[in-house]
Formats: structure tokens, C-alpha cells, sequence
């Protein structure tokens, strides 16, 4: 099989990470979520933690909130005032996205991977839901946090994750249209969404 990369967009609660780290495991090919923002601070030298506190989020003003500015494939040059603003630091990480997809096979988890590979041919979007309960209930497994702490939680990151696609894609993040795969992990269960994808992989590119 030739390269090939997956994109995971995912529901927060969803399982979606999970699931890319058993695909990651399963397949043998590398898994890079919050690794990404430290590739992209190597490659740009700009501090991590301002990677971090942009991640998957846009800044709080309405205006940013309505705006879009669609990712296009430049980057910022070190003498500009904009040098380290949020959207160049988008455009380090579509980068690494990009080189990561140039050089080797893997799996992405969230960050418009699937929007900077759009023209990329051997990629595998992914959409993972699940019920708003369901959501919550795995959570709360996890962290033992009360059940309106964690919807809360869910509808706000949610919320900054579909914000955040839909300014730097132009497109909405929940759209079937922008996925190869939309799996309800809840109906399916982890192992099963795992075996989805691989018998995909199987299908389009063996």
C-alpha cells in the first residue's frame, strides 16, 4: 500500500483520540495530536505554549468568531508584526501537517488536517460522534466530574472546535460532505470504528 494518511475529527467525549490511537497501534503507522504543536514550534522557533493556548480555538471577540480567513498555504515571514499571531501559527502546524503526509504514513488527529490535505489523494477523513449522553457518560468515567460540569465542557469545546474549522476552512465542521467516514462510536463501539476504517483502507487503496 502506498502512503496514506487519516484525519480524525471528532466529538469532544466521542472517543475519536482513542480510536486513533488503537488505528495507530493496529496499522503501525504513527498517531500526532498535541505533538503537532511541538513540531510546529521547532520548525517556526516560536514558543509552544503559545501553540497550545491557540489550539483548536479561536481568540474570544465576535469579530473573530464571524470572521473566516481560510487557510491558503502561506506563511508569515519572521520580520512582520503577525509573525506569532493565531493565524500564522495555523499555518506552521498545515506545515507539519503537510510534510507529515509528504513523508510517511500516519494518523491526525483534528486541527483542519483534512481541509490542508485537501488536494493531498491518499487521505482518509474521518468524522467521530456520538450521542450528547453518551458523550457524557465517558467522561464522567474518566474524570468523575458532575454530569452538568461535563455538558458544559462538551458544548463549549465543541463549540471552539466548530468555530475554529469553520474560520480557517470556510466550511462547517459537523458536514458529512467533508468526510470519507462518519462513525457514531457509540452505536459502533471503538474496536468496531477501527475495523471501519481498515476495511476502507483495504478497499481504496489494495
Amino acid at each position: 500500500m502506498e502512503k496514506y494518511v487519516i484525519t480524525i475529527a471528532r466529538g469532544y467525549g466521542s472517543g475519536g483520540r482513542t480510536i486513533g490511537q488503537m488505528l495507530s497501534e493496529k496499522l503501525g503507522i504513527p498517531y500526532y495530536d498535541r505533538d503537532l504543536l511541538r513540531l510546529a514550534s521547532d520548525e517556526s522557533g516560536i514558543n509552544e505554549q503559545l501553540f497550545a493556548k491557540a489550539d483548536e480555538k479561536l481568540k474570544k471577540s465576535l469579530l473573530y468568531r464571524v470572521a473566516k480567513n481560510v487557510y491558503k498555504g502561506e506563511l508569515i515571514p519572521p520580520d512582520s508584526d503577525d509573525f506569532v499571531s493565531n493565524d500564522n501559527l495555523f499555518n506552521y502546524q498545515a506545515k507539519i501537517i503537510k510534510e507529515l503526509a509528504s513523508t510517511e504514513s500516519c494518523i491526525i488527529i483534528g486541527r483542519c488536517a483534512d481541509f490542508v490535505l485537501k488536494d493531498y489523494p491518499n487521505v482518509v477523513r474521518v468524522f467521530v460522534h456520538a450521542p450528547l449522553e453518551d458523550c457524557i457518560n465517558t467522561l464522567k468515567e474518566m474524570t468523575g466530574k458532575p454530569e452538568r460540569e461535563i455538558e458544559k465542557q462538551i458544548s463549549s469545546i465543541d463549540k471552539h472546535r466548530a468555530e475554529y474549522y469553520k474560520y480557517y476552512t470556510g466550511r462547517n465542521w459537523e458536514d458529512a460532505k467533508n468526510y470519507d467516514l462518519c462513525l457514531n462510536s457509540s452505536k459502533l463501539g471503538f474496536g468496531k470504528c477501527v475495523e471501519i476504517v481498515e476495511s476502507y483502507l483495504n478497499i481504496r487503496f489494495r
